[in-house]
This record gives C-alpha cells, sequence and structure tokens, in this order.
C-alpha cells in the first residue's frame, strides 16, 4: 500500500530556528542510530520512520556508521526515501556524519579531508541524494589540525554535498576554535550536537550552551534518555534482550545502584508531573535555553507518539528544577 502522508502534519507543532539561521527545526527529533539497520526488522524500521513524518518530525539523523552493520541505516533511510518518501524530499531535513571508524586502513577514521569528503560520497551514494541538509564532524581529531577537518567542511559546503554543517562531542574550548575557523571561512557552524541528559550534564558545566547561544548556533542534543536508562526499561532490573544485558556494553557498565536509585526518584517525580520518566526526561532536556530539538530515537511506531506526548507538559517551576537537582547530586547547579 503507497504511503500518504497526514495532511495535518504540521498543525500540531511548532519549529525552533535553529542558531541564527533560517533552517527550523522541530522540538523533537528523530535519530537512526538503533533499530535501523539491515540487523532489524524493516517493515519496522519503515512504519516508524512514517509515524514520525505524519506528526511533523521531519528532522532524521543518522551517521555513516549507524546500522548496524555499519553504513545500513543509511541504506535503509534511502531506501524509504527512493520508494515511499521521494516526492516529499524538501520536507526533509537529513543530516549524517563522519569521525568514528568506517573503514579498514589508515584513510577510515578521525577527521582528515581525504576521509570527510570520501565519507560522504559514500553516505550520498547509500542514502541515494545529491545533498544532505546537515553535514556534522562526529568528534574531534586529536592528529588532524582542526583547520583541515573544518576546512573539508567548508569546502563540502561550496561543492553543494551539503547545505550546512556542524560538529558533534567537541567541548567547548575545541568548538570555539572550530566556529572561529568556520567564520573566517564563510561558512558559519549551524549546529552543535553534545550528549545531554539528565544523567549527563556536561554540557551545562562546561559553559557549552553559554558559548552555542553566544554565537548563534544551534543545538541538537543527543542521548536524551540516555540509551533508555531514563526511561521504565530498568525499574526492575536488567530486561534480557536489552542493551544493558549484553556482557560488557556500557549501558551496564553505567547502571550501579547509585543511578538505579536515581532513576527510581525520577521516575516518581515524573508520576507526579503525569508523565513518564522518558517524557519528563525529553521535557527537561527541551526547557534548557539554547537546545534547539531533543534527538530521539524509536524502536518502534507508538514510542514515537509516546515521545511526542513529552511537548504537552514542557514547563517546570522552580520548586520541581530544585528537586530534580536534589536527586542528581547536583544541587551546585
Amino acid at each position: 500500500m503507497k504511503y500518504i502522508p497526514k495532511l495535518s502534519r504540521y498543525e500540531n507543532i511548532e519549529y525552533e530556528q535553529c542558531g541564527r539561521s533560517g533552517l527550523k527545526l522541530p522540538p523533537i527529533s528523530l535519530g537512526l542510530w538503533y533499530n535501523f539497520g539491515h540487523v532489524d526488522v524493516f517493515e519496522n524500521a519503515r512504519e516508524t520512520i512514517f509515524t514520525a513524518f505524519d506528526n511533523g518530525i521531519t528532522h532524521f539523523d543518522l551517521a555513516n556508521n549507524y546500522g548496524p552493520p555499519p553504513g545500513s541505516a543509511e541504506e535503509n533511510f534511502g531506501r524509504i526515501l527512493r520508494d515511499d518518501l521521494v516526492g516529499f524530499r524538501d520536507e526533509i531535513v537529513i543530516s549524517t556524519k563522519a569521525g568514528w571508524d568506517m573503514w579498514p586502513g589508515p584513510y577510515g577514521d578521525f577527521g582528515s579531508r581525504k576521509y570527510m569528503i570520501a565519507s560522504l560520497d559514500q553516505s550520498l551514494t547509500r542514502l541515494g541524494v545529491d545533498y544532505v541538509d546537515i553535514f556534522y564532524h562526529h568528534r574531534p581529531d586529536p592528529q588532524t589540525p582542526l583547520e583541515e577537518t573544518m576546512g573539508a567542511l567548508d569546502y563540502i559546503v561550496r561543492s553543494g554535498k551539503a547545505l550546512y554543517v556542524g560538529i558533534s562531542n567537541y567541548p567547548s574550548q575545541i568548538t570555539a576554535e572550530a566556529v572561529g575557523i568556520l567564520e573566517d571561512l564563510g561558512t558559519p557552524c549551524l549546529v552543535h550536537q553534545p550528549k545531554y541528559n539528565l544523567l549527563n550534564r556536561q554540557s551545562e558545566k562546561t559553559g557549552l550552551f553559554d558559548l552555542l547561544q553566544e554565537r548563534g548556533i544551534g543545538c541538537v542534543a543527543f542521548s536524551v534518555l540516555n540509551g533508555g536508562l531514563l526511561t521504565d526499561k530498568y525499574l526492575n532490573g536488567i530486561p534480557d534482550g536489552s542493551r544493558a544485558s549484553i556482557p560488557g556494553h556500557w549501558l551496564k557498565k553505567l547502571l550501579d545502584e547509585e543511578t538505579k536509585t536515581k532513576i527510581e526518584k525520577l521516575n516518581d517525580h515524573a508520576a507526579k508531573r503525569g508523565q513518564t520518566l522518558a517524557q519528563m526526561a525529553i521535557a527537561w532536556v527541551l526547557r534548557q535555553d539554547g537546545v534547539t530539538t531533543a534527538l530521539c530515537g524509536a524502536s518502534h511506531p507508538n514510542q514515537v507518539h509516546d515521545n511526542l506526548v513529552a511537548l504537552d507538559n514542557k514547563n517546570f517551576s522552580e520548586k520541581e528544577l530544585k528537586k530534580i537537582d536534589m536527586i542528581l547530586g547536583d544541587t551546585e547547579l
């Protein structure tokens, strides 16, 4: 059956200006880090993307290595774009990234000009598009001069392969340097994508948000549910088949007794607000000045609906925020 997007998809969502640019993003964006690779059920991924688009989520975030296997999330999204969304490309913001290990040898990782441009060319092929809307450098490269990496981003925009560029996982000091280089080149940094959630507040503590606002840069917060820890999934232990059940997985390492206690108390507080823990976690991220959109994954279409409910109550009283700070042990904030 041919997919026909809902005509009402833009009626109940407000879009946010991304920094000082003319690009607007939805308050919640769909991240394709997990659940959209070749190991996953394609029809489920397809319906999840349809559900997002039907509800005004126009921003779909990828990276060269998303899957698994690496590259397969881009291939699957490209297939959906070609087969189902071909007439709606101009209503969609596609972002992808390069910076992590992607292919063997010395040219398939980090931030050299050779890697960055080759990676984007491969991404465009997998996606089946001539350009992406946003292209990010995914992480700082300690061995490549920052001028080279930013120069590659500048070239990518000037060559028409991306409309905008951004950076991800960059700490404050390197962010300031990167932004300055891009400004000098005449290609402004549109957006930064930092990890930010109730259990990881480094972007507040290091002044990154202040810097982004001062420089007119948008912010796409990722891992807002901290890999599912900020949901009800782990309230009663680690379920079989979950990521935290995998030996050595980073989620299992994070789920110590102190974190479990925090999650339980946060869940209780969310219930008092009439929200699930996940909905409160998303709303809390969006309450931060300077956050343009919260990047949320989804394992099935209903999760998209559940995430969108967070937008019904994004307001926090000072008393609530202090209570959350006490639960987290961040009373100094």
